[in-house]
């Protein structure tokens, strides 16, 4: 599930993006002085991978917008795209290669709190602070993902820390910066 995740943190960083209610504004603003994480060239590796969609060691501008689109971002312009194309193509040529990726993910600074709490609302579909297994189920089938509801299930037991059978913030956040090195 943490790969799947992290594949909106990389829309993020390159957009910020307000929160939906206004009574979490207080944590965006006071999550500037909670940790940056990094990830390790590993899940670049992965999330990389999970956008190059065709395999071909390059990610297109049209597979960016597809993963996009199955996260829900359905309202992306072509020229937000061509926006994040010309700070990551660094060589020119149209597409984003292994290299560039990590490239604009240091210069990025890392995974900020804000990013992840970002990504935690693409998951928390009805907006109620919670993840549940169908909100994960949803989101993987719209990835193209092979996952039962079953094995969605599993996956929300194994992070679930305090046995209420969903996903909260924190247990979010500790879930996704758990391979991530802190600074």
């Amino acid at each position: 599930m943490s790969n799947l995740n992290f594949l909106d943190l990389q829309y993020n960083l390159s957009k910020r993006k307000f929160l939906r209610k206004p009574t979490r504004m207080l944590f965006r603003i006071n999550s500037r002085l909670l940790p940056v994480y990094q990830p390790s060239l590993d899940e670049l590796k992965r999330v990389f991978d999970k956008f190059d969609t065709n395999k071909d060691g390059k990610i297109s501008p049209g597979e960016y917008k597809g993963i996009l689109r199955a996260m829900g971002k359905k309202n992306l312009l072509t020229k937000e795209v061509d926006k994040i194309f010309d700070v990551a193509d660094a060589d020119g040529d149209g597409f984003i290669d292994f290299k560039e990726f990590v490239e604009v993910q240091k210069k990025g600074g890392g995974v900020k709190t804000i990013d992840l709490q970002s990504a935690f609302h693409t998951f928390d579909k009805d907006g109620d602070g919670k993840i549940s297994v169908q909100e994960v189920y949803e989101l993987q089938q719209r990835l193209g993902e092979q996952c039962s509801l079953h094995d969605c299930r599993n996956m929300v037991r194994a992070v679930d820390a305090n046995g209420d059978g969903v996903i909260d913030l924190e247990e979010f956040i500790t879930m996704m910066t758990r391979t991530m090195t802190h600074y």
